[in-house]
C-alpha cells in the first residue's frame, strides 16, 4: 500500500480542518439575551444557531484527532490495516476516508 499517498492527503486534510476550526473560533459570538433589543424568537434563532456552530466545532475537533491517529499509524506501519479483523482495508474506502480504521465487512457489523 502506498502510505505516502495518503499521508499527503492526511496533512492536507489536518490543514484544511486546523483552517476552519480557526475561524470557527474567530466568528464563535455570544448571543445577546436582553429581550429588549432582540425579539423572543430572534434570540431561540440565535442560540439554535449557536448550537450549530458548537457542533460543527465539537466535529471538526474529532476529525482533527482521527486525523493525528491515522498518521499514527502511518509512523507505525499499522496503517490500512482493519483494527478488528487485520485485513488490508480496500484502497477506494482509503481514498474516501483516509482516517477510517475498519474494513468494510467490519464496519457493517
Amino acid at each position: 500500500m502506498d502510505t505516502a499517498y495518503f499521508k499527503q492527503k492526511l496533512l492536507e486534510l489536518q490543514q484544511q480542518t486546523k483552517a476552519e476550526l480557526q475561524a470557527a473560533e474567530n466568528a464563535a459570538a455570544p448571543v445577546a439575551l436582553d429581550q429588549t433589543t432582540v425579539g423572543r424568537l430572534s434570540r431561540i434563532d440565535a442560540i439554535q444557531q449557536q448550537q450549530m456552530v458548537k457542533e460543527g466545532q465539537r466535529r471538526r475537533e474529532a476529525l482533527f484527532v482521527q486525523i493525528e491517529k491515522a498518521l499514527e499509524r502511518i509512523k507505525s506501519g499499522d496503517y490500512g490495516y482493519c483494527a478488528n479483523c487485520d485485513e488490508e482495508i480496500s484502497f477506494g474506502r482509503l481514498d474516501l476516508n483516509p482516517v477510517v480504521q475498519s474494513c468494510i465487512k467490519c464496519a457493517g457489523r
